[in-house]
């Protein structure tokens, strides 16, 4: 399998402490049966500011000693960028890093509890740009949650979505969870992938969200997803379907 998003390079943000922690994730992502992983470490959250070139420089690093150690997991280079609004002046400055540094694809953190008003914005920007936005985890955001619609406009307006497993296996709770089931019954999921930060309370969980997909929703959509994460490694356009808007609730969320 292939992990989109996860937290594996060493001291850089709040994944894995140190090298021995990133070897042990590696080890456990082999495990999980991944083997092709996007190391993508928050840039500009608030907390954390790892530029594009420390981060290959850390990737390089890991590389290497994931061979010396014979341990078969492949480390691409990624970023997870907080949408903020000096993002085109940081991309001019060549300080973000798209997935595999191939100019494509970006993923993108909204903040927590809201989407901020030059979302919209941004994403045709970047589309114009010839990259097309992934937005992280957005069954995550409070915002969103309330109100679905503004993430269906931003998937019609062309940004893709990835889902993190442990929302569909229930880590982040059934609210999460069953909202998580609505975006995938409605065509705006594109992506599934762990954001794994640990080999404990945030690790690798995507054969589980796979398992539960396939029992759920059939083969054809857990491969869709799944074929989704090879052809964004190989740099190739990822399908998508017509999004279908949600029907809010009387009662509830959605």
């Amino acid at each position: 399998m292939i992990d989109v998003h996860a937290h594996i390079l060493p001291d850089v943000d709040d994944g894995p402490m140190n090298l021995l922690d990133s070897i042990e994730m590696a080890n456990s992502a082999v495990t999980a049966g991944i083997t092709h992983l996007f190391a993508s470490p928050h840039h500009l959250n608030e907390f954390y500011e790892n530029k594009k070139i420390d981060i290959l420089e850390k990737v390089r690093e890991l590389e290497k000693h994931l061979k010396q150690l014979d341990i078969p997991l492949t480390i691409y280079p990624s970023q997870e960028v907080r949408i903020h609004k000096d993002l085109f002046k940081s991309l001019d400055r060549d300080e973000i890093l798209t997935l595999d540094n191939k100019g494509m694809y970006l993923l993108i953190e909204l903040p927590s509890n809201q989407v901020p008003d030059y979302t919209h914005d941004h994403v045709y920007e970047l589309l114009l740009r010839g990259i097309t936005p992934i937005i992280v985890h957005p069954e995550r955001n409070k915002e969103i949650l309330m109100n679905p619609s503004i993430l269906y406009h931003l998937i019609q307006e062309g940004a893709l979505t990835q889902v993190t497993a442990g929302s569909i296996t229930g880590s982040f709770g059934k609210k999460i969870k069953s909202f998580s089931e609505k975006m995938i019954e409605h065509s705006w999921v594109h992506l599934i992938a762990s954001d794994a930060h640990n080999c404990t309370s945030r690790g690798f969980s995507l054969q589980d969200a796979y398992l539960l997909i396939r029992k759920k929703y059939g083969n054809s959509i857990a491969f869709l997803l799944n074929e989704n994460s090879e052809v964004l490694l190989r740099g190739q356009k990822i399908y998508t379907e017509e999004p279908r808007k949600m029907k809010k609730k009387k009662m509830g969320i959605f």
